[in-house]
């Protein structure tokens, strides 16, 4: 339900959250709450408060599992309603003429009947707006008959969105109604009394918040109509504000509760991700008082899309409802017997806090986030395989059905799955895996399948473009065809999705294949271990003399699952630990110049002052990276699966920003271009940033998140194919650690430079003779006289990677000829040119020719000279990106505007490594090298 705003018209975008009704709870009664719910009941004119969950992002839609889990949340926690509008059920809103297939059918059958198990009202919704004819009979006879069918479903409660479309009718609807309002409230208020005005009765209208309300809110005709003409019974649904509202003050419910003359529905959007694909949502519900409840019809919250991630959003919006549900108004609620314990223990939790002093005496968001947090720690305990969440096309071929007498449903159907299998990086016996194809932070994390997939979605994109590619694709496979394929339950997450309008699970494919076959048939990944029953019946491994002590994986702490949501907090603001660390990368960075190359350190004590917070900063870092490592252990895989691209984003930018500090220590320039570079905003948070951070636009004018905020700290900020780096296919807690290089190093970074040169090579032309040749003619020099821009890579094995440069060329150059080349030639002597030459003493004649220089054409855009390889063996693609985006942050940092890189035409692994790396063939010069390729990228 995400717009983009205009002045006249609101017109739909994809990808931003969807402020149709998705959860508008009836107001069935939870166990142990009948005599709380009576008092709300007569609070607000004898009707119950809808609270619950709606699903109505665009987005692959949650499965059946997912769905009953949520039920019984929600009734756990004295939740009462869930409201199905799935953007990507296409039946429910791009196809909604359509009636559910007999498999459809039993499903939806299934879903309702799961719902009245747990207490829970039932609301189906239907958004027909896209492109229905009001004035057409025909077309609300169809709208009549699918609703219908559902009826005969058990559903007795529905909902119709008008949300995300066009405010302009067709001639034909111009000629009948005389505005777009009444043609809306017209066909409602005849489907809701066709209906025998049921209890619960929802409408979503197309100008669903503040700031789609023309001229304003108490003066928007549209709303006046809606409110004048919209039968009594039939509730509103309302996002606040904006699309995703910072806050929803008492004012504003009032204001828009007396044009709309009837409390509203409060379709909350402030958990949504579904507008930008880095961004998750695990803060508390926040910015909303307790006052609102006697002023509201209800309150359902539209979250993330990833069903696992929504326990925070979901545990404390009950939290909310519950410190008032009797609905009693602030004014006559406490007395010196009543504030005793919620306002002590609010006071406690906001003493020495960070953020505004909370004004709510009934609801404390820090109190009700760390009850939450402290809950859901120990569902990560609980061993849980993650499923796959494939199910068979919902299309136009199926056969349809429109009778109340159904066979008995069954939650699971068949399900087909198509896997991504990750590569090495730097293999050569395989072929090399694409990097990056996509250049965008933002855009979809690729998923190299043959079915199309449904995923959250640019904002540039139509939310439902993609539905067209279905029509055309072939019959789902049945039960027996797809239990003959083994399906590895972890590797599940990696496939294409081909949607229906519900989503099911196959148990089966949690046992098609036991967790030790998985691990064996990829090896080379380190996937967080996990025990088996078969494991626990063993006798105790006790190692012997040469064997390693086996893995056992730290616990996950409170304190982990509390900065994970600090990191992923709220639309509008980050956690008090994400704040932190920004503001000390920030101080770091400003005040790196006492650090710096050329301020020989004078200021002692403003030099202990910026190292001692930058150790401090390293120490969040790893905290950080040690939450990514116990979280990627844990034995629920299922809320990994939900987490890990999140965190797996998180921990690689903090990585890449821990490695920036490291380096700024003693190889900073103080140059008039760094000062300049300093001065001009880019290394502050900038004033759109606190604009935004103010909830002044939507949150998707401001992309990424935390990770977003770091990116755009970096010298390298526009260098977005660096910043993209999906997960792999498998999670995994191995962790690279990416440092500036010493001296210390030269032997490592030798070893893996001579390996990777003979990499492939059937006769290494190379004798032991001269072990140090390949290493001194390709990055000695640059080791010796520009160790400032170096940085390795290092696993828990060593050193498996380098990436070294220098920041101008030309003067590297001179200092070679004065000392590295004539040291290189006493050391390796000129080889007689008169016989064949090997490539070895090819190697060293080149020590003793002189080096044509590039052209000042050419350097003058591309001054830097670099140099980038990772060892065979890491399997990792993002790594790679890591180390490019730290070198070239270093070089760029002092004034370079440009690099390079120098390839052999027969280098195939090395050119291919590089052009994923964002480097491109620069074209020919005169004064170019013949028997090499130049690689440059700008910076």
């Amino acid at each position: 339900m995400v717009q983009k705003e205009k002045t006249t018209e609101a017109t739909q975008v994809d990808g931003e959250p969807s402020p149709s009704p998705v959860s508008g709870e009836p107001c069935t009664e939870a166990p142990g709450q009948v005599e709380e719910s009576s008092i709300g009941d007569e609070l607000t004119h004898h009707r119950k408060f809808i609270s619950g969950v709606v699903e109505g992002f665009y987005g692959r839609p949650w499965t059946m599992e997912q769905r009953r889990e949520l039920f019984r949340r929600q009734q756990k926690w004295g939740l009462n309603t869930y409201l199905y509008a799935p953007k990507d059920d296409y039946k429910h809103r791009m196809f909604w003429r359509e009636l559910y297939s007999v498999e459809e059918a039993e499903q939806l059958m299934t879903l309702i009947g799961a719902a009245k198990e747990h207490g829970i009202e039932f609301i189906y919704a239907i958004s027909p707006g896209l492109d229905i004819t009001f004035s057409n009979q025909k077309e609300v006879s169809a709208l009549k008959r699918k609703l219908d069918q559902v009826s005969h479903f058990g559903c007795k409660s529905f909902a119709l969105l008008f949300d995300d479309i066009d405010h302009n009718m067709c001639p034909a609807d111009k000629e009948v109604f005389s505005s777009f309002a009444h043609a809306q409230v017209s066909v409602t208020n005849e489907i809701y009394q066709y209906l025998g005005e049921p209890e619960s009765f929802l409408f979503c209208p197309t100008e669903y918040c503040g700031t789609f309300c023309y001229p304003s809110v108490s003066q928007s005709p549209y709303l006046r109509t809606v409110g004048e003409k919209l039968l009594p019974g039939i509730d509103v649904l309302w996002t606040g504000p904006k699309v995703v509202s910072k806050d929803i003050s008492v004012e504003s419910v009032e204001e828009v509760s007396k044009i709309l003359r009837r409390a509203p529905v409060i379709w909350d959007n402030i958990h949504a991700n579904d507008y930008d694909q880095k961004r998750l949502f695990l803060g508390p519900y926040k910015g909303r008082s307790t006052e609102l409840i006697p002023r509201l019809k209800g309150v359902l919250t539209n979250p993330n899309c990833e069903f696992e991630s929504n326990f925070v959003a979901i545990h404390t919006l009950a939290t909310w409802y519950k410190s008032n549900m009797n609905g009693v108004r602030k004014d006559v609620v406490m007395t010196d017997g009543e504030d005793s314990t919620v306002s002590i223990q609010i006071k406690l939790e906001n003493e020495g806090s960070d953020e505004e002093l909370e004004t709510d005496m009934l609801y404390s968001p820090q109190l009700a986030l760390k009850l939450a947090l402290t809950e859901w720690l120990g569902e990560f305990g609980v061993p849980h395989q993650y499923n796959s969440r494939q199910v068979p096309h919902s299309g136009a071929k199926g056969t349809t059905i429109d009778v109340p007498s159904m066979a008995v449903p069954s939650l699971y159907s068949s399900t087909t799955v198509t896997t991504v299998f990750q590569q090495p990086i730097m293999s050569p016996s395989m072929p090399p895996v694409c990097l990056d194809p996509i250049s965008h932070p933002l855009a979809k994390r690729p998923h190299e399948v043959e079915e199309v997939e449904v995923e959250k979605k640019d904002s540039d994109e139509e939310p439902m473009e993609m539905v067209v590619e279905k029509q055309n694709e072939p019959e789902p496979e049945t039960d027996a065809e797809t239990e003959e394929k083994n399906v590895d339950p972890i590797l599940a997450d990696k496939m294409a999705e081909d949607l229906k309008p519900m989503d099911t699970d196959k148990e089966s494919l949690a046992e098609s294949k036991s967790t030790e076959e998985s691990l064996q048939e990829d090896s080379g990944s380190d996937i967080a271990p996990m025990q088996t029953d078969d494991q626990l019946k063993q006798d105790i491994f006790v190692p012997g003399p040469n064997e390693k002590p086996l893995f056992i994986a730290e616990p996950l702490m409170l304190e982990d699952l509390c900065l994970l949501a600090e990191l992923f907090y709220l639309p509008y603001e980050h956690g008090p630990k994400a704040i932190q660390m920004l503001r000390e990368f920030n101080w770091l960075r400003a005040n790196s110049s006492v650090v710096s190359v050329n301020c020989k350190r004078k200021e002692s004590e403003k030099v202990a002052e910026w190292q001692s917070r930058a150790e401090k900063f390293e120490e969040m870092c790893c905290s950080v990276i040690q939450m990514f490592t116990r979280l990627s252990n844990s034995a629920n895989r299922t809320i990994l699966y939900d987490l890990y691209p999140y965190i797996w984003d998180i921990k690689s930018i903090i990585s890449m920003v821990k490695s920036f500090v490291q380096w700024l220590d003693g190889r900073i320039h103080s140059t008039s271009f760094y000062c300049y570079w300093i001065d001009s905003g880019r290394w502050c948070r900038s004033q759109s940033s606190a604009q935004f951070l103010r909830g002044d636009q939507e949150p998707w004018a401001f992309r990424g998140g935390l990770a977003g905020e770091f990116q755009r700290l970096l010298p390298i900020e526009g260098a977005n194919d660096l910043f993209y780096q999906p997960p792999p296919s498998l999670p995994t807690s191995k962790i690279y650690s990416i440092r500036p290089y010493f001296p210390k190093d030269e032997g490592a970074v030798y070893k893996i430079c001579k390996e990777m040169y003979c990499e492939g090579m059937e006769d290494v032309p190379f004798s032991e003779d001269d072990p140090d040749l390949i290493g001194d003619r390709l990055v000695g020099g640059l080791l010796t006289l520009s160790s400032d821009y170096g940085f390795v890579l290092e696993d828990d094995d060593g050193i498996c990677g380098y990436a070294v440069g220098t920041v101008d060329v030309k003067p590297f150059i001179k200092k070679c000829k004065l000392s590295w080349i004539p040291f290189m030639q006493e050391k390796y002597h000129k080889p007689d040119c008169e016989k064949a030459l090997t490539e070895a003493e090819k190697m060293m004649l080149s020590f003793h020719e002189e080096e044509d220089g590039l052209p000042d054409s050419f350097l003058s855009n591309f001054p830097s000279l670099i140099k980038v390889d990772i060892h065979a063996s890491v399997t990792d693609p993002s790594v790679a990106k890591s180390m490019m985006g730290c070198l070239l942050s270093s070089l760029k940092a002092n004034g370079s505007r440009g690099a390079f890189c120098k390839v052999r035409q027969t280098d195939k692994r090395m050119l291919d490594f590089y052009s994923k790396l964002g480097c491109f063939e620069v074209a020919r010069m005169e004064g170019f090298p013949k028997d090499v390729i130049i690689m440059g990228r700008s910076l």
